[in-house]
C-alpha cells in the first residue's frame, strides 16, 4: 500500500540525557534537603543541651544568693538617698559613689562576696554573662553584676526584647531562649530569687554563649557536603549508565525503527524493523506491541479501500432512503384545489442524517381535515422506519373515525408491541371542521403551536401536554377543544426550528421564531413558511445542524363571509385579562379545567411549586361541585381566571348555579386529632385555606361565586 512520505522529526535531545540530568537534579535535591535536615537536627540538639545548662546554672545562682539581703538593697536603692548617684553616668566617679553609698549602709562585704560568688560560678560553669535584676513593671534595674560589680549597681535598663514580649517579670521563671544580638550568639534564662518569705524579690539572669554551636555545625556541614557529593556522583555514574543500557539505548532502537516504518512509501511486512530487545521489562513489551501495532496497521491500510467503497455504498443509500422519506409525505400544494375553506403549506428540511420528523394532512371526510406534525425520536435508519410505521397507523386509524386522542390511542398500542429500540414519538394532531371551524387537538409530547387571530399577531399556544406516543402502553390523550375564526391561522412545527443552532452554539429559540412570522403576518402559509426557514438560515450561519426543521402553516378562511371572525372558543373566551371556561359539572371534565387553569398560569410564569398548588386548590373545588352543587341534575360550571401584578397574583372564581353553599362558615377540622376520631368532611377546604392567600364566597344572583387568590411571589 502506497503511503506518502513525511519530512523526518528532528531530535532535539536524546532520552539519555534528559534523564542524566533528572537523575543529578534529583540526587542533588536530596543532598540538600539531607544536609538541611541534619543541621537542623543538629542546632535543636545543641540548643536544648544549652538550654538546659543556662537553666541549671540559673537555679544554682538564685539559690546561693540571700533573697532577704537582696530585697533590703533594693529597698534602700529605690529610696531618695540613691537617686543622686542613678543620675551619675558610668565611669570611675559612680563606682566610687556606689562603693561608699554601700559601706555607709552596711551591705558593702556582702555585695563582694556574692559577686566573687557569681563571677566563679561564671568561670567553671562556662557561663558568658550573670546578673542580678530587680523588676518594676517594663523596667529592669541592675542590682549586682560580677563584670561591673558597682558601676551598675541602681542603673535602670529596659528588658531586652526577647523577654518583654514572653512578659516576665521577676515572681516567675525565665524559660532559656536563643538570642542573637550585640553580644553573640547567647542562650539566655533566669530564675527567681526568694525571700524568707517565699516572695520573689529580683531575677538572677544567665547568658550562655552559643557561637561553638555554630561553628562545630558549619564543620558538620562541610564533611557532610563533601561526603554526599561523593557518593552523589557514584550513584549518578551507576544510574546513568544502567539507564543507557537498560533503557535510553532499547528506546532510541524503538524510535529509529517506528519512525523507518512511519515514513516508509510501502507499507507492508518488508517495512517492520525486527529488533534484539530482551530487557525482560516495559520496553520489551512495548517493543512487542508495536510489532503489533505496526502489523494491525498494515491490515487496517488492506482493509480501507474496501470500508470505503463500502461506507461510498451505504451513504448513496442513505441518501436514496432519505429522499424516499421526503416522498413519502405530502408536497403538492395546494392539495386540495378545489377546497376553499382553507390554505396550507408545509415543508421538511432534513438534515444529513435519516430523521424521524415528518408531517401530514388529509381530508377525513368532505367535511373535516386532518393536520398532523410529528418528531420521532433518534436518528438513523430506525428512526426513519419508525416514521413510516407511526404516519401509517395515524393516517389508518384517523380514516376509522373518532377524536384525536382515540387515533393516538391506538398508535400508542400499536406501535409500543414489540418496540424493543425504545422509540417513541412526539405528536400534535388536529381534526378541524371545515363548515363551522371547530377542532380538537392533542399535544403528545410536542412543540407548543402557534395561532394568529385575524388581524394579530402570532402566538404560542401554551398548555399541558400528554405524554409522547409509544412510551407506554394503556396511555390516554388529553384533547381540548378549539375553534377558527375567518382569517385565523395555525403554526406547527418540530423542535428543530426552535434548537437550531448558530456556531456560537447559541439557540434560535422560540421568541425568534415568533419574530420570523410576525415580520409579515398576513403571508399567505407557503410565505410563511419561507419566512421562518429564511429566518433560520440566516440565524445559524455556516453551523452544521443535527435535526430536519419541519413546518406547517394553515389558513382558515371558512365558508361564508358572514363567519364570525373574532377570536372565540366554544368553552374558552376572554375579556381583557379576565379568562373564563365553561364547562358541564362533571369530574370527568376535571383534566380539561386544570388544562385552562395552567395555560392561565404558564402564560404569566407562575412557578413550578405555586402551580401545583394551584392545581390542588383548583381540583378540590372543582370535584366538589361537581359532586354536590346539582345534585343528581346536570349543570354548568363557569371558571374565570385573571392574573393582577404588584404583587404577581393569580385570582380564580367559580361560579355554579347549584345548591347555596358557603364552604368558608363550615368549622375547621381539628388536624390535632388522629384520622378515626376526626368528623368526616372539611378537610379538603381547609388544605385550601392553607395554601391560598384569599378566599371570598358570596351567593349573587343566584349563583354560587367562590373566589381564590394566590400570589406567585
Amino acid at each position: 500500500m502506497a503511503k506518502k512520505s513525511e519530512k523526518k522529526q528532528v531530535i532535539k535531545k536524546g532520552i539519555a540525557k534528559r534523564l542524566s540530568l533528572i537523575i543529578t537534579i534529583g540526587m542533588s535535591l536530596l543532598v540538600l534537603i539531607l544536609i538541611g535536615a541534619g543541621v537542623l537536627a543538629a542546632l535543636t540538639l545543641s540548643f536544648n543541651i544549652y538550654n538546659q545548662k543556662t537553666d541549671q546554672i540559673a537555679h544554682m545562682c538564685s539559690k546561693l544568693i540571700d533573697g532577704d539581703y537582696i530585697e533590703e538593697l533594693t529597698d534602700d536603692i529605690y529610696d531618695k538617698s540613691f537617686s543622686v548617684i542613678k543620675s551619675i553616668p558610668y565611669g570611675t566617679i559612680r563606682e566610687n559613689a556606689v562603693k561608699t553609698w554601700l559601706k555607709s549602709h552596711g551591705y558593702l562585704e556582702e555585695f563582694e562576696a556574692y559577686g566573687i560568688v557569681l563571677d566563679r560560678v561564671k568561670e567553671t560553669m562556662g557561663a558568658s554573662y550573670i546578673y542580678v535584676t530587680t523588676i518594676d513593671g517594663d523596667v529592669a534595674m541592675d542590682i549586682l553584676d560580677p563584670d561591673d560589680i558597682y558601676n551598675s549597681v541602681g542603673y535602670e535598663t529596659i528588658l531586652m526584647k526577647e523577654f518583654q514580649d514572653k512578659g516576665i517579670n521577676k515572681n516567675e521563671k525565665v524559660e532559656p531562649i536563643i538570642t542573637n544580638g550585640q553580644y553573640g550568639w547567647l542562650s539566655s534564662g533566669g530564675y527567681p530569687i526568694y525571700n524568707s518569705k517565699n516572695e520573689a524579690v529580683a531575677v538572677v539572669f544567665v547568658d550562655v554563649n552559643v557561637v561553638d554551636i555554630i561553628s562545630s555545625v558549619a564543620i558538620f556541614v562541610i564533611v557532610e557536603f563533601i561526603l554526599s557529593t561523593i557518593f552523589v556522583i557514584l550513584i549518578i555514574v551507576f544510574v546513568v549508565n544502567h539507564v543507557k543500557k537498560r533503557i535510553a539505548r532499547p528506546v532510541e532502537q524503538l524510535t529509529k525503527a517506528v519512525d523507518e516504518f512511519a515514513n516508509s512509501d510501502e507499507l507492508d511486512a518488508s517495512s517492520i524493523v525486527k529488533l534484539n530487545i530482551n530487557t525482560g521489562d516495559e520496553i520489551e513489551v512495548l517493543y512487542n506491541s508495536t510489532q503489533k501495532m505496526q502489523e494491525n496497521i498494515i491490515e487496517y491500510m488492506e482493509n480501507l479501500t474496501k470500508v470505503t467503497a463500502e461506507k461510498e455504498r451505504i451513504g448513496a443509500e442513505l441518501n436514496v432512503a432519505n429522499q424516499i422519506q421526503a416522498d413519502m409525505l405530502p408536497r403538492i400544494f395546494p392539495p386540495f384545489p378545489d377546497k376553499k375553506e382553507f390554505d396550507l403549506y408545509a415543508s421538511m428540511v432534513p438534515a444529513k442524517e435519516v430523521g424521524g420528523d415528518f408531517y401530514d394532512f388529509f381530508m377525513i371526510d368532505d367535511d373535516h381535515l386532518a393536520l398532523v406534525m410529528a418528531d420521532v425520536s433518534g436518528k438513523g435508519v430506525p428512526a426513519a422506519l419508525f416514521m413510516v410505521i407511526a404516519k401509517t397507523l395515524i393516517k389508518n386509524r384517523a380514516y376509522m373515525g373518532g377524536t384525536p386522542s382515540e387515533i393516538l390511542a391506538y398508535a400508542n398500542e400499536q406501535l409500543c408491541e414489540g418496540n424493543e429500540a425504545d422509540l417513541f414519538v412526539t405528536v400534535w394532531m388536529a381534526i378541524i371542521e371545515l363548515s363551522t371551524g371547530k377542532g380538537i387537538a392533542v399535544n403528545a409530547g410536542h412543540e407548543h403551536p402557534v395561532i394568529r387571530r385575524a388581524g394579530g399577531e402570532y402566538e404560542l399556544v401554551v398548555y399541558r401536554h400528554s405524554p409522547a406516543v409509544a412510551v407506554m402502553e394503556g396511555m390516554s390523550f388529553r384533547q381540548h377543544e378549539f375553534e377558527l375564526g375567518k382569517g385565523d391561522s395555525i403554526f406547527v412545527y418540530t423542535d428543530g426550528v426552535p434548537e437550531s443552532t448558530d456556531s456560537s452554539n447559541v439557540l434560535m429559540g422560540a421568541d425568534r421564531m415568533l419574530e420570523a412570522l410576525n415580520k409579515n403576518p398576513d403571508a399567505e402559509p407557503k410565505e410563511v413558511v419561507e419566512n421562518v426557514n429564511a429566518a433560520i438560515k440566516e440565524f445559524v450561519g455556516n453551523a452544521e445542524q443535527f435535526d430536519d426543521t419541519t413546518m406547517l402553516s394553515f389558513i382558515y378562511y371558512g365558508l361564508t363571509d358572514d363567519k364570525n371572525t373574532e377570536n372565540k372558543n366554544s368553552d374558552e373566551g376572554s375579556e381583557g385579562n379576565l379568562k373564563e371556561f365553561k364547562v358541564g359539572a362533571n369530574v370527568q371534565n376535571l383534566s380539561q379545567v386544570l388544562s385552562f387553569i395552567d395555560s392561565v398560569l404558564e402564560e404569566n410564569g407562575c412557578p413550578m411549586r405555586t402551580k401545583m398548588q394551584i392545581d390542588v386548590a383548583v381540583e378540590e373545588i372543582y370535584v366538589n361541585i361537581a359532586s354536590y352543587a346539582y345534585g343528581d341534575a346536570e349543570g354548568e360550571a363557569i371558571i374565570r381566571a385573571g392574573v393582577t401584578d404588584d404583587p404577581k397574583s393569580v385570582e380564580i372564581t367559580f361560579i355554579d348555579s347549584g345548591t347555596p353553599y358557603d364552604p368558608l362558615k363550615k368549622e375547621d377540622p381539628d388536624v390535632t386529632l388522629s384520622a378515626d376520631k376526626r368528623p368526616i368532611g372539611g378537610l379538603g377546604i381547609f388544605m385550601v385555606k392553607k395554601s391560598m392567600d384569599d378566599m371570598i364566597y358570596e351567593y349573587k344572583d343566584g349563583q354560587n361565586c367562590l373566589t381564590i387568590k394566590k400570589n406567585f411571589e
